[in-house]
């Protein structure tokens, strides 16, 4: 009797793990198209029970346990979104299912809990955080205050939202320029060449500033002027010999800074007078030998008084020249805040890599320049190791976040929740933070997601030999049903 009742409750048990692996199957199914889904699987292993005797047999049935498979690698696909992102190998990203705003700094910060995904299908909601489509919100490093790299921690908790709204690229005034260009050997006293520079004020507006190479009677050697179609030139050479009123911090060139510090003697070139700047010259072999600032030609200012507007400060000898504009032609020492002092570097003497002179037409080679215009963002781009760079209509870059790879000792361990994310556990281990291709972490591919590892052919496969087996095991219960009302009719 014991062993009639045994085989029912083996049937039972058999119908129980089979219908648990119908219930994997069919949520395997549902999320074929769910990006980052990982496969779920029965595992079988016997149940059995002490037997009172070798020459009994007490029959126990079958259990089974849910095998994770969340480490398992699914197909990358490209995507036409640059906030797309796939992990390929090991990891995790890092989000949350709620943030809040600071209503005094307008920062957005996490106040959700922590979880971690492979489903990384991320866009900007309307206050610029990335969000997947189960609504959480990837977290990151954010770059520091000065913009040269990223507060990395492995605390999860401190982790910052990834934020690309109300981005701007601040105008930037054009302090250095780099000329690179050949001046005609052949050319005749008092010949000219003009080279035309845009130059950036404080508030991003576009001005030009000309360079006049003119030749002097003197072989290898030519005079510099310069002209400024906005703004004026300043006259920080108050005594006229070289000394530099404003060159107060015992460095050879004049910071910005130090010009907007400066009690200004008042003599100004206004736009469109051209200044002597310097003497330029060659060696034989047409290498820049020499710039020198002009300490000779004077102007004349509405007082009579001559002064000069020379470059130089020291920095000559090493082939720079300093030119000081006031962009908005209102200097004077309450009215300082537009000055800006720019660093015209000419090339190194004794080679070409600036000025040279050579037989053939004067020409520009190169030239490069710091200062931007205002920018308005435009995009965001990750690239392979998940730093967020906004992108910006001035032609611009700059570095938001890093978006960091998390790894555990047994990424199987992990809890899985509703919406694609799992949660750590002690049989997960802790989350260890690393940058992309680091650490055994994964590398990031932007602008790709990450295809359910769901194959149809093996769920429907399995969905028939479950079918089977639950069929078997009511074919279990049944017989044994038959074989127990024999047993009553023997008794009858």
């Amino acid at each position: 009797m014991s062993s009639l009742y045994g085989a029912l409750r083996s049937g039972v048990s058999g119908m129980f793990v089979n219908s648990q692996a119908m219930a994997m199957i069919s949520d395997n199914i549902a999320n074929v198209n769910t990006t980052g889904y990982k496969v779920s699987k029965a595992k079988f292993s016997t149940l059995v029970t002490n037997n009172p005797s070798p020459t009994l047999y007490s029959s126990g049935g079958v259990q089974s346990q849910v095998w994770r498979e969340y480490d398992a690698q699914g197909l990358l696909q490209a995507s036409a979104s640059s906030t797309d992102l796939a992990i390929s190998g090991d990891g995790f990203f890092t989000v949350t299912d709620s943030v809040t705003q600071d209503a005094t700094t307008g920062d957005w910060s996490r106040d959700g809990s922590i979880y971690y995904t492979r489903a990384a299908e991320f866009r900007p909601d309307e206050n610029g955080n990335l969000v997947n489509a189960a609504g959480y919100y990837l977290l990151g490093w954010e770059a520091n205050s000065t913009g040269t790299g990223f507060t990395e921690t492995n605390v999860q908790s401190a982790f910052e939202v990834v934020n690309v709204s109300a981005r701007s690229s601040d105008p930037i005034p054009t302090t250095e320029y780099n000329v690179s260009a050949n001046l005609n050997a052949d050319a005749a006293t008092n010949d000219n060449f003009d080279i035309a520079l845009q130059i950036f004020d404080r508030q991003g507006s576009q001005r030009t500033l000309t360079l006049n190479f003119e030749k002097t009677g003197t072989a290898d050697q030519w005079n510099l002027f310069a002209t400024l179609d906005n703004g004026e030139f300043l006259d920080l050479d108050v005594g006229n010999n070289g000394a530099f009123a404003a060159d107060t911090d015992g460095t050879a060139g004049i910071s910005d800074t130090e010009i907007t510090t400066h009690e200004a003697s008042g003599d100004t070139a206004t736009a469109g007078t051209t200044v002597a700047l310097g003497v330029v010259t060659f060696d034989a072999s047409g290498n820049l030998s020499s710039i020198v600032s002009d300490t000779t030609t004077t102007l004349t200012n509405a007082a009579g008084s001559t002064y000069q507007i020379v470059g130089g400060d020291d920095n000559a000898g090493n082939g720079v020249l300093q030119v000081f504009i006031d962009h908005d032609g209102t200097y004077s020492a309450a009215s300082v805040d537009d000055a800006v002092a720019i660093n015209l570097n000419l090339g190194t003497p004794g080679t070409t890599t600036g000025l040279s002179q050579a037989a053939g037409t004067s020409t520009i080679n190169t030239y490069s320049q710091n200062g931007q215009q205002f920018g308005s963002l435009t995009g965001v781009s990750v690239d392979d190791v998940g730093v967020v760079t906004a992108l910006f209509d001035n032609g611009s870059t700059r570095d938001l976040y890093k978006v960091p790879v998390n790894t555990f000792a047994n990424p199987n361990g992990l809890q899985e929740q509703t919406g694609n994310v799992y949660i750590q556990t002690d049989s997960s281990g802790e989350a260890i933070a690393h940058t992309a291709s680091t650490g055994g972490a994964g590398a990031i591919s932007p602008s790709s997601i990450e295809s359910s590892t769901v194959d149809l052919a093996t769920e429907f496969t399995d969905m028939i030999t479950t079918q089977r087996a639950y069929s078997a095991n009511t074919k279990i219960i049944t017989t044994a049903d038959e074989m127990l009302e024999e047993l009553i009719r023997t008794k009858r």
